[in-house]
């Protein structure tokens, strides 16, 4: 069984760090013109060349995304983007539409291109379609089960991606419109309001300003809104079955997600190559991915149909246990030069997301401002001087449990 590739998303030059640090073996990202992500904070020319350069200094692979549905409007930049893609050479460039496809093959003869799970391919002719066109990579439709994956790989040699994690959209492999009607920001361009996950009440044409109830709870219902995907207890099926590359979707989410479950599913990934394709869970995975931003967990369509509640998302907003505290800039010796995104006060009660560490916090006694100054609190923006365990790394992140206050163990100091 070949191991798969860890594909981590990465929507601006921070995301990207926090992905290579916790162990991706590639990123996706893209120019926010033609991403389906345009709200995230991409990457513009020099950015792009910047961010492969860092990647590949590191061993990492870079996918560029250029997977929206154009108009014809869009044509002119996109070719022009096309020939910056050529000078940088990206490994892989994601797209969906054939046209662009075309533009691919007449400007960049040779590209590695990655056919979009926008271009919903779910039988094996489809696969063998875009094959036969010079498509290196496949990214399935979300629709897929795990069987008809395993068919799909009996009918192409092209690599095969399928996501694993994160966010899944209500609509047909994301090709959704209710964005476009309802707040004039389409979907297939990367403007997506995620309008399906807004809460709904029924009005009776009659009746205005009367909200009948369509589920047995007060706080509305979320009809179109889904669980997350979590696939994290069957990557050893996905693996059997032929999948070249688990995906995590993610571009717009921050890094403590990024980091928290890249990190995860990179033990989970290198947990199945050491043990010869047997796979078990560690239950620290499951509460590590607690710890990050998501609406609950589903498998999604791997198994087949499933009841109702397994894809319902149910709750107002969305499930984190932890908060994001920080980011381990330097370090000099045992002393750490942190980046604040959040509140700190002495007292309170941190984690380190580092190897070994997890799940052993410990209390905030003392730390300093940048001058040497002792501090008793600091904000989000602030730059503080802080004594961490031994294990900790540049880069590494800081949490802190959400509503928690008060000592954790003091055998790790902090200063």
């Amino acid at each position: 069984m070949r191991t798969p590739e860890l594909l981590a998303p990465a929507g601006d030059f921070e995301k990207l760090r926090a992905a290579i640090h916790y162990g991706a073996d590639a990123v996706y990202l893209g120019d926010s013109r033609f991403s389906l992500r345009s709200k995230a904070g991409n990457f513009d020319h020099g950015e792009l060349r910047a961010a492969l350069l860092y990647a590949r200094e590191r061993g990492v692979k870079v996918y560029v995304t250029v997977n929206i549905f154009p108009h014809t409007r869009d044509l002119r930049e996109i070719a022009e983007h096309i020939d910056v893609l050529k000078e940088l050479g990206p490994d892989g460039i994601i797209l969906s539409d054939p046209g662009v496809f075309a533009l691919v093959r007449e400007k960049f003869p040779g590209a590695p291109i990655h056919m979009s799970t926008q271009a919903n391919i779910t039988n094996g002719e489809s696969a063998r379609f875009w094959e036969s066109l010079g498509a290196k990579r496949l990214v399935l439709s979300r629709e897929l089960t795990i069987d008809e994956i395993r068919e799909i790989r009996g009918k192409t040699g092209a690599e095969l991606e399928v996501f694993v994690h994160g966010s899944l959209c209500i609509s047909y492999s994301g090709r959704c419109y209710i964005s476009s009607f309802l707040a004039s920001r389409p979907a297939n361009t990367g403007e997506c309001t995620n309008s399906c996950r807004w809460n709904y009440a029924l009005m009776e044409e009659k009746r205005q300003g009367e909200y009948l109830p369509v589920c047995e709870d007060d706080r509305g219902t979320y009809l179109m809104s889904s669980k997350d995907l979590c696939m994290i207890g069957h990557l050893d099926r996905l693996a059997e079955a032929g999948v070249d590359s688990f995906k995590i979707e993610g571009r717009m989410k921050g890094i403590n997600y990024v980091a928290g479950v890249v990190k995860t599913y990179r033990e989970a990934i290198d947990s199945l190559q050491e043990r010869g394709g047997t796979y078990a869970v560690n239950p620290r995975w499951i509460r590590e991915l607690g710890m990050c931003s998501s609406r609950g967990y589903t498998t999604g369509m791997f198994f087949g149909k499933q009841p109702d509640a397994d894809y319902n998302f149910d709750g107002e907003s969305y499930r984190m246990s932890h908060d994001l505290i920080g980011v381990v800039l330097a370090l000099d010796g045992d002393t750490a030069r942190v980046a604040l995104r959040n509140r700190l006060d002495i007292g309170d009660r941190i984690e380190y997301l580092s190897p070994g560490l997890e799940e052993k916090p410990c209390s905030v006694i003392a730390m300093k401002d940048t001058e040497g100054t002792d501090i008793t609190s600091a904000r989000n923006g602030n730059t503080v001087l802080m004594e961490v365990p031994e294990g900790v790394r540049e880069n590494d992140l800081i949490r802190r449990e959400r509503n928690s206050r008060g000592a954790g163990d003091d055998s790790l100091r902090v200063l």
